[in-house]
């Protein structure tokens, strides 16, 4: 139980807490007027401030790091019959000065010499009241384990935020949370709704490993298994077809060379033919004027003159034999001189054609190396295709057991999940006793507070387990709030009964709302479960919010004794710190 709340600042008003049940009143002075609140009086910065000595973090945006920076506040707490004060500073938070009886603590505090007292680190304070008052391992072993924080979050809910729903401390705690810390409350097993967690974990490892199974080689490849055994027959026959033209690849280092001169022959015979077939035209041609060099003898030019009435005289006739004497000459030269090229021609085509057919030979013999060989750079190339099959193959091969071992994982999960939920519901058979208590506990809270019992239920689904309250009316504000209220009565009774040292404090939000006649039964049943399971309970209310008339007498009395701390707002004075927040 939490005995009192001091501070270095003498304007502080302390805070002496006593067993059971504790009122905090903000009250509205005579002489304060309408622009006074009470809403500022420090009914929840004294939530804050326990929070603070509990060894929560401190934002450097908070209202205490912004507005108490030379501030130090204390609690003295009793944990198991160890009384101990502990006190904590705003410009050294780390540092927990630690005094009191240590003699059963699971970690002793060191002296320092600085701040002439015992400290503990913030981690080692959080660690010794996470053994003391929810017996934690003091090394807070495990990833998902609940931790001393998070569970008193539940004990001391925080803000609006934490009043929403009764299994959560803040809206958007995770579902995993949600689970562990509602079974360690409710005394039913945290291993397996860990489980849970751990399997939805592995599942989204699988999911982010089978977005991954095809790497940027395999991208036009869909996922399933057939496809991907398809793509590994085709590129394996590819494969194995350029294996075999390697096997059977004949390269010559001068092919290009070969090929070049090839080349140059085949130029070399074609302007051969050309000469050739321009010798062969000539020949023709001179062939022809050979035949039709044939001379017209004078006795037949006379014959043709006498025949025209024209005698030649023997001048005439000499004179015409000169001139055939003449063309005979020419003529003769002629055919002698066309015989002489027809010879040089035939020789020439002769020449020619036997450079064409040497050529030619030589051609043939280039074109036989390059028929039975190949080129360095076109045998370069079928290696490096052959390689990138070969490694396309691999990727499309460790893709085949990825996704097998993926489908495998998968199917596994889905037993993994099968029998967990299996065991969960065993558990759970095994643990019905405190199930049955707890929601008995709920039932009786939610029903002294209305006509008609709540209902508390807990089921294990796919996702894990699955927590449920419902009170009729549950549409309205109050009602939501009452729901927290008994579920929290609920978890503190179960978990009082092992442990004297447990408190509960309500700001005054989870009243807000709420009709007074609920308001009433609320608070009396807060006084009387506190007082039968033996747990501390604190709650803060504006007195206008306090429905006076209608508590019995016996309450009126219990109540107004149990006022701890009376905060004014006609001043700073009546304030908690001293001064307007």
């Amino acid at each position: 139980m939490i005995k009192s709340i001091k501070s270095n600042n003498k304007d502080f008003k302390t805070v002496t807490f006593k067993e059971g049940f504790n009122v905090v009143l903000a009250e509205r002075t005579l002489d304060s007027t309408d622009k006074d609140s009470r809403n500022g009086v420090g009914k929840s910065t004294l939530i804050e401030i326990i929070h603070f000595c509990l060894g929560s973090d401190l934002s450097k945006t908070s209202f205490l790091a912004l507005n108490c920076k030379n501030h130090s506040f204390t609690i003295e707490l009793e944990l198991q019959n160890n009384t101990l004060s502990a006190t904590r500073s705003i410009e050294n938070p780390n540092v927990i000065q630690m005094y009191g009886d240590f003699s059963s603590l699971p970690v002793k505090p060191k002296y320092d010499e600085h701040y002439k007292s015992n400290i503990y680190s913030i981690e080692e304070w959080k660690g010794v009241l996470g053994q003391k008052l929810f017996n934690l391992n003091i090394e807070n072993g495990g990833k998902y384990n609940p931790s001393f924080r998070t569970l008193i979050s539940y004990f001391i809910r925080k803000g609006v935020g934490a009043f929403i729903d009764p299994f959560k401390y803040f809206p958007d705690q995770p579902n995993y949370s949600v689970q562990v810390h509602n079974n360690f409350l409710l005394n039913l097993d945290i291993n397996h709704a860990i489980s849970f967690q751990k399997i939805k974990d592995e599942k989204e490892s699988f999911n982010i490993i089978r977005k991954n199974i095809n790497d940027d080689s395999l991208n036009d490849i869909l996922g399933s298994v057939g496809e991907l055994q398809a793509e590994r027959v085709r590129l394996t026959e590819e494969s194995i077809e350029l294996d075999l033209q390697i096997k059977s690849f004949k390269v010559h280092t001068q092919y290009k060379k070969i090929q070049e001169e090839a080349d140059l022959i085949t130029g070399q015979i074609h302007a051969l033919l050309n000469d050739i077939n321009l010798d062969q035209r000539i020949l023709a041609e001179y062939k022809n004027s050979l035949v039709e060099e044939e001379d017209v003898s004078a006795d037949k030019v006379a014959e043709v003159y006498s025949e025209a009435g024209l005698v030649f005289d023997k001048k005439v006739m000499n004179r015409l034999t000169d001139v055939r004497k003449f063309h005979d000459d020419i003529v003769k030269n002629r055919k002698e001189y066309l015989s002489t090229e027809i010879t040089r021609i035939n020789k020439e085509i002769k020449t020619l054609s036997d450079k064409v057919e040497d050529l030619s030979n030589k051609r043939s013999g280039l074109v036989s190396i390059l028929e039975t060989h190949n080129a360095l750079d076109e045998y370069s190339y079928i290696q490096n295709r052959s390689g990138d099959i070969k490694r396309k193959l691999e990727n499309v091969k460790t893709a085949i057991e990825r996704l097998n071992k993926f489908e495998e994982n998968k199917s596994n999960l889905k037993i993994k999940l099968e029998e967990l939920m299996q065991n969960a519901r065993m558990d759970n058979l095994d643990r019905t006793i405190f199930i049955d208590k707890a929601v008995s506990l709920f039932n009786q809270y939610s029903k002294y507070l209305y006509d008609d019992a709540g209902t508390l239920s807990i089921s294990i689904e796919k996702s894990g387990y699955r927590y449920k309250v419902d009170i009729k009316g549950s549409q309205s504000q109050g009602i939501q709030y009452m729901k927290v209220f008994c579920y929290d009565l609920t978890f503190t009774a179960l978990m009082s009964g092992e442990n004297k040292s447990l408190f509960l404090i309500h700001d005054s939000t989870i009243f807000d709302g709420v009709d007074e006649r609920q308001r009433s039964k609320a608070l009396e049943l807060a006084h009387e479960q506190a007082l039968k399971k033996g747990y501390q309970y604190i709650c803060a209310l504006n007195s206008d919010n306090v429905p006076y008339k209608d508590f019995t007498d016996s309450f009126q009395k219990i109540f107004n004794e149990s006022i701890v701390l009376t905060l004014k707002d006609g001043d700073d004075t009546g304030t908690l710190l001293g001064f307007r927040i």
